[in-house]
């Protein structure tokens, strides 16, 4: 299958201004772009439609609604869980994506070990068939309050599809669940009484005096002797991100509240908020607005999280909502987060880059994916 490919009448998103014009490209990268069209036969006309870089997603959950697509059910068949879950990345523009499996559990009986290993065996093997569209990695997410995360962790942390690690901690009455009563519904499906949840609540927060600090040191350790990028998640204080700098994090996910990014910008953090909250306006779950930070230069990155879809969308949203010029909007979604991560050979329409680009055209306000190309092979 060739991947030469030219490409003409294309509105061209580079890292730093559109172009009216053409790309060519030779054995999968990036040859060249021009400020003119092309009348070679073999040029596909745009029609004026975009030409974005292939979107890089560093942190997705989407993978496990497809290995347990109902509570209590895990999918008999992992390559098909994978299959579904590829199919709707690439179809999202999405041509790099960091699959963020979570190491350790924050929940007595969870699910989460199950699809810990039958995902990354399924990754593992779809990389090396070369059975699925974009290119997936993982991103261990680490649990620090679980005491069993460094054990857990020994058994991937060497895994080469591993470019990515972050730590995070669930313990009830802090960060993502600083509001007791939200960890309460959202445990419904656990059928705890009054005297069960104070139960958990009391053995969660054992198990971070006794085990978070340390977990952190370790893991941060094992990121140093590896060459290995860290993240921290949910940070909401100013502590929080200190806290974070001292084990060596260079990315802020997600923080929960204004002053944790504020800090994280005065200590040189690469700063990723989710997607979902840029394109719905505002968090869900009552944190910080994406769209605010940005407004405020306290964003470099986006991330997908659960809605592979609102990667692009976001990034025609802050275009529109802050009137930010769409390379720099695009720029969050691919190559500012590949800089992050050190990938880069990816993430923009420059000579030499790979040829991971998206064709995408406007319908109203939103943006639809029609093509994707992964090192100049069609895709999607």
């Amino acid at each position: 299958m060739s991947n030469d490919l030219i490409i003409t009448n294309a509105r061209i998103v580079t890292r730093g201004e559109i172009v009216d014009g053409s790309v060519h490209v030779v054995g999968g990268a990036i040859e060249a772009i021009d400020d003119s069209g092309s009348s070679l036969p073999a040029a596909l006309d745009f029609e004026g439609d975009y030409l974005l870089p292939g979107l890089v997603e560093m942190h997705t959950d989407n993978v496990e609604k497809h290995f347990v697509p109902r509570p209590g059910i895990m999918w008999p068949a992992p390559m098909a869980s994978l299959n579904a879950h590829d199919t709707q990345i690439a179809g999202a523009g999405i041509t790099t994506v960091l699959n963020a499996v979570a190491v350790g559990d924050y929940r007595d009986r969870g699910i989460r070990p199950h699809i810990l290993k039958s995902s990354i065996e399924a990754i593992g093997e779809g990389y090396n068939e070369g059975l699925l569209r974009a290119e997936h990695f993982l991103h261990l997410r680490c649990e620090v309050s679980d005491p069993t995360v460094l054990d857990t962790l020994a058994e991937h942390i060497d895994d080469p599809l591993v470019v990515l690690l972050s730590v995070m901690d669930h313990t009830p009455g802090q960060r993502q669940w600083r509001d007791l009563a939200k960890l309460h519904r959202h445990n419904r499906d656990q059928n705890w009484s009054d005297e069960d949840f104070r139960a958990f609540v009391d053995k969660r927060l054992e198990y971070q005096k006794a085990y978070s600090d340390k977990n952190r040191s370790a893991i941060a350790e094992l990121c140093r002797t590896r060459g290995l990028p860290l993240a921290s998640h949910d940070d909401t204080t100013e502590g929080h991100v200190l806290e974070s700098v001292a084990a060596g994090v260079t990315i802020c996910e997600f923080p929960c509240e204004r002053p944790a990014a504020i800090e994280a910008r005065k200590e040189g953090l690469g700063i990723v908020m989710g997607a979902p909250n840029v394109v719905l306006g505002g968090s869900h779950s009552g944190n910080v607005s994406a769209l605010e930070l940005a407004a405020d230069g306290l964003l470099d990155g986006v991330s997908s999280d659960y809605m592979p879809t609102s990667l692009l969308h976001s990034a025609f949203v802050l275009q529109e909502a802050l009137e930010m010029p769409l390379p720099t909007a695009v720029a969050k979604a691919s190559c500012n987060v590949a800089d992050l991560l050190g990938l880069g050979d990816r993430g923009e329409i420059a000579a030499d880059k790979r040829a991971d680009l998206v064709r995408v055209r406007q319908a109203g306000d939103t943006p639809i994916v029609r093509t994707v190309w992964r090192e100049g092979i069609r895709v999607a």
